[in-house]
């Protein structure tokens, strides 16, 4: 291994993770419940990278945080956690607290924008200009990679609650607390225990769930690549990986959308451009270090201990 040492923060869902990273490797990692109030779970983190830096000074930190989240350095809510339902963190200020520990170069971004990056630079979408990758788990995520940068505008993408046609005869009223049958709403974790009246892992391959998933999951895909072209949408998340059968329901269901309207978007086609994370269940962590690796990229420095 020859590149730079470097750590890497996940913010979850139900998770928050610290690793150490190098040329793509998960070298060490620690984590705790995110059900704590932010000050005590950032700060086991930020103690965890403390006595690593002791023993191995890293060269940059790459946090990836569960959203929304404040992105656009000239506004006083840069760094920090926007309105949330997690008691305690809303309005934290994560950046802060990281850069009041350590003087290093730190990348900031959502962990399914940081999943993304990753997944361009070590996973299945290494090699595509324009490359998203599409969270299926607590909640419904999107990341959007553009010539190596993770995009942004106002905020983030917020493609999770968009609105897909339902499929007929399907009346359930949806799970998201802000709008009801979004695609959050309809195929997140907590939705499908919702649908289905008991955990999501209960549900044989079979059951017609998978079909309204695959069918509502194919609007969304059309919509992305008639509205971004993008060049690959990957899949992740606990909901969809480990299960094989969903990811030919997904392309099938997507080519029939599109009633052959796009160029490169044959059935055959669309088996290359919607995949499944290569990454697993490292694409969070991984993509911290990818974020850090940006950082440093963009303020070059040599490797440090805790302040």
């Amino acid at each position: 291994m020859t590149g730079p040492l470097v750590a890497s923060l996940e913010l979850g869902g139900t998770k928050c993770i610290a690793s150490l990273a190098r040329d793509g490797k998960i070298i060490r990692s620690d984590r705790v419940p995110t059900g704590q109030m932010p000050t005590e779970a950032l700060g086991a983190l930020l103690d965890t990278l403390t006595a690593w830096a002791e023993e191995t000074p890293f060269e940059a930190i790459g946090v990836a945080s569960f959203g929304p989240i404040g992105l656009e350095p000239a506004r006083e809510d840069f760094g920090c956690i926007l309105k949330t339902p997690k008691k305690g963190w809303s309005d934290f200020d994560v950046l802060g607290a990281v850069k009041a520990r350590f003087d290093l170069p730190t990348g900031f971004d959502t962990d399914v924008g940081a999943a993304a990056l990753a997944e361009g630079l070590w996973g299945v979408s290494t090699r595509c200009r324009t490359h998203a990758y599409l969270t299926i788990g607590t909640g419904v995520g999107l990341g959007l990679v553009i010539d190596g940068k993770v995009h942004h505008g106002a905020l983030h993408p917020e493609a999770g609650h968009v609105r897909v046609r339902r499929v007929e005869g399907d009346d359930f009223a949806g799970a998201c607390p802000f709008h009801g049958d979004c695609l959050e709403g309809l195929i997140s974790g907590p939705a499908l225990i919702a649908r289905s009246g008991g955990p999501v892992h209960d549900l044989p391959a079979d059951n017609i769930l998978w079909d309204r998933m695959a069918q509502e999951l194919g609007e969304f895909m059309a919509m992305l690549f008639l509205t971004t072209a993008v060049e690959r949408v990957v899949l992740g998340g606990g909901v969809v990986l480990g299960r094989p059968m969903m990811l030919p329901r997904v392309q099938t269901a997507t080519a029939a959308l599109l009633g052959g309207y796009l160029q490169g978007a044959t059935p055959a086609q669309l088996q290359q451009r919607i995949r499944y994370a290569a990454l697993g269940a490292d694409a969070g962590p991984l993509g911290g270090a990818a974020l850090a690796l940006a950082a440093l990229q963009a303020e070059p420095r040599h490797a440090a201990p805790a302040a």
